[in-house]
């Protein structure tokens, strides 16, 4: 039983670090294609493919409480911008807030519909709208507090605020009412060949798991040191 819990324990650690190497990938790598090729709704894909992470996270182990985990992980990935750049911590505050509290807002809207989530697809995809929209509102109001880039200043004031709602917060409710059901289904499926692979080819499993962490990490650094 305790082996058993071990394992378990040992395969959410790394599910975390992967899934969380690969959303900080995302952060730096994808945003800088985006912005180098204009791409129009790039917070939006950006959510969406958080989300969607998240997502797999939830289809393998059914559980939303280690959410925040993979957010932290992605925050880590992303901040190192500051020793390969010099720059303040401060720099990525606003991108490295929504990460925080796009987890914090699945999470929520997990709570809120329960184990429904689990069983039917309709409600995956209302988490996913409800985390999508949340995120966005909380994303509003603790960021004109705390990180007030010029971006976000110009959606000041209650006419700033609506404008934010159909500009921001209901392209980022699409993004993770279609991003976070389809990592869900991958997550379940792939559920039973990562854990298959970890049985009977332990040595494999491991390797190749340490292996795409670091790559993740390695290009990042380089991503950011080439200017993403």
């Amino acid at each position: 039983m305790k082996k058993r819990e071990h394992l378990k324990t040992v395969d959410i650690l790394i599910i975390i670090l992967i899934l969380g190497s690969l959303w900080g990938l995302s952060e730096v790598i994808v945003n800088g294609i985006i912005q180098q090729t204009g791409i129009p709704y790039r917070s939006g894909i950006l959510i969406g493919v958080g989300m969607g992470l998240m997502g797999i996270f939830v289809g393998i182990f059914k559980r939303f409480s280690f959410l925040i985990g993979i957010a932290l992980v992605a925050i880590l990935c992303k901040q190192l911008v500051v020793p390969i750049l010099g720059v303040s911590i401060m720099c990525k505050a606003n991108s490295c807030l929504a990460v925080i509290i796009d987890s914090l807002a699945l999470t929520g809207a997990a709570v809120l519909v329960g184990h429904k989530m689990y069983k039917k697809p309709k409600y995956r995809i209302i988490g996913g709208l409800a985390a999508g929209l949340s995120a966005g509102v909380v994303f509003y109001f603790v960021g004109m507090k705390t990180a007030p880039c010029p971006s976000l200043l110009t959606f000041a004031g209650l006419q700033g605020f609506g404008l934010f709602l159909l500009n921001k917060c209901l392209v980022w409710m699409v993004f993770s009412g279609i991003f976070f059901p389809v990592g869900y289904i991958l997550g379940n499926r792939l559920k039973d060949i990562v854990f298959v692979i970890r049985i009977k080819k332990p040595l494999f499993y491991y390797a190749s798991s340490v292996t795409l962490i670091v790559c993740c990490w390695l290009a990042v650094a380089f991503a950011i040191a080439a200017g993403y």
